[in-house]
């Protein structure tokens, strides 16, 4: 079964791009575009939609308070942001509207495509840089900023790995492995390694 997907970006030539790299995935059918905020609305209401794909500066409505319409009236649609900006603000913002993924428009078309199959299946999606920010951000708000190290610990936890296993990935010792994990509860304020695994999941930080 196709996902059908609605773009919304006020640059035909970047739309007709879009739509050219995502007709070859023969899984993903193009059914709608849309120009602007409000007629974005309008198709959404009207359409059978799985993901809208949505630039967030528009004319007339833009995209942050499409995507605020959306959840508050609890329209039947996956929203993936798709915008130039990649600062806190906005990726802090389309997070806390309901956005189910935010990837830059640098990102390869592959990387899209995959972010598109994602959350049309019930998943989040978050390019590299975004997840940066957020987990950024999140270590900040819990108490404190989980470094890339301890990322990729995290990663790691959330593939199924044990200490020891940790410690032959990273060359490392068990014992700096569990200062990791008790730093990154720390941080997180989360107590148990399940939590950890649906932190990382949620934010992206399990690819």
């Amino acid at each position: 079964m196709k996902i059908n997907v609605l773009l919304v970006d006020d640059h035909p030539l970047f739309r007709e791009g879009l739509k050219s790299r995502l007709s070859l995935d023969e899984d993903i059918e193009v059914v709608g575009e849309a120009n602007n905020g409000k007629e974005a609305l309008e198709l959404i209401k009207q359409l059978s939609l799985d993901v809208v794909l949505m630039d967030i500066n528009m004319p007339q409505m833009n995209g942050m308070y499409v995507l605020e319409l959306i959840k508050e009236q609890e329209l039947d649609c996956k929203v993936l942001m798709l915008s130039m900006h990649d600062n806190k603000e906005y990726i802090v913002s389309a997070m806390r509207h309901g956005a189910d993924g935010y990837i830059l428009k640098d990102v390869p078309g592959n990387e899209l495509i995959d972010a598109i199959k994602k959350i049309a299946n019930g998943g989040q999606y978050f390019s590299a840089e975004v997840t940066q920010i957020l987990s950024q951000e999140t270590g900040k708000e819990k108490g404190g900023v989980i470094t890339s190290r301890e990322q990729l610990v995290l990663r790691l936890i959330s593939h199924g790995l044990n200490n020891k296993r940790m410690a032959q990935e990273l060359n490392v010792s068990v014992r700096t492995i569990e200062t990791h994990k008790r730093n990154i509860k720390r941080k997180l304020a989360i107590d148990t390694t399940t939590g950890l695994v649906r932190y990382a999941i949620e934010y992206g930080l399990d690819r």
